[in-house]
């Protein structure tokens, strides 16, 4: 029998997921249906159990669902549990098992789909939601040489900074307190690009020597890329990648078999 999976969230329609595991499937040899799944705001778990019901085997859980499917979760990974978010679950023996492919896959299309290095590098990640959250350990995993995490809510960006202070230098500041700051790497973990708005960084935090990378993509340049390459940035990058690498990183949880990517990743840009 074919083995059933899907992609649950609320918005669903623009997901690029059904596609990339199909390609996943056809590349690998693996047997697989992969659907997309409106999820009711308020019916989430009922979901899924739904879909428990249905014999699915695993599930891609994408906004707003993602704290709430580490509630769900039977057991979690280690970066499961960290993250505070669970962006893929796995159904073995009527159990529910978390994972979050998030951080990994940030840190894959990063240095080996760019080639950029993030050992020893001074990092800025712009927002203090799930999105970052989710990819902090697996940054300190690569021995950067500080985070600071920059949020307009500073509390909240204080917060952060002191659940994950013991992985290493880390701190939580307001926009406003980055003037005169330098950093070799920005990554973009807010939602100003659903408006079209870069974040309110200070004039002169990106210079010619930063990466700046935004989690979000699209099929134009990103608001928080385009404002990037205005100010100069040596390198810049959309969350493209980041979405095939944490799908690939799934699909090897669930089937054994590690897709490969790139050519994935070109023949959605096109």
């Amino acid at each position: 029998m074919t083995d059933r999976y899907a992609v649950m969230g609320n918005p669903i329609d623009h997901s690029k997921s059904p596609q990339i595991h199909r390609l996943f499937a056809e590349q690998t040899g693996q047997d697989i249906s992969y659907r997309a799944i409106l999820a009711p705001l308020d019916g989430f778990a009922d979901a899924v159990e739904q879909f428990r019901k249905e014999d699915g085997k695993g599930l891609n859980i994408t906004v707003p669902f993602k704290q709430q499917a580490w509630q769900l979760a039977d057991q979690r990974s280690e970066r499961a549990e960290r993250a505070g978010a669970v962006n893929t679950l796995s159904i073995k023996n009527g159990k529910l098992a978390g994972d979050n492919t998030d951080g990994v896959g940030l840190v894959r299309d990063l240095t080996e789909n760019h080639q950029v290095s993030l050992h020893d590098k001074v990092i800025l990640l712009l927002g203090a939601g799930g999105a970052a959250r989710g990819v902090i350990s697996p940054l300190f995993a690569q021995a950067p040489a500080a985070i600071t995490i920059a949020n307009r809510t500073v509390s909240k960006a204080i917060e952060l900074a002191s659940l994950f202070a013991d992985l290493g230098a880390i701190r939580g500041c307001g926009f406003p307190d980055l003037a005169s700051e330098h950093y070799d790497i920005i990554i973009n973990a807010t939602a100003a690009g659903l408006d079209g708005k870069a974040p309110p960084l200070p004039e002169g935090v990106i210079t010619a020597s930063t990466t700046c990378y935004d989690m979000m993509y699209s099929n134009e340049p990103t608001a928080f890329v385009r404002y990037a390459s205005q100010c100069g940035a040596e390198k810049t990058f959309d969350g493209l990648g980041m979405l095939v690498e944490q799908a690939a990183e799934s699909f090897f949880i669930w089937r054994g078999v590690r897709p490969e990517t790139s050519g994935i990743i070109q023949a959605l840009r096109k």
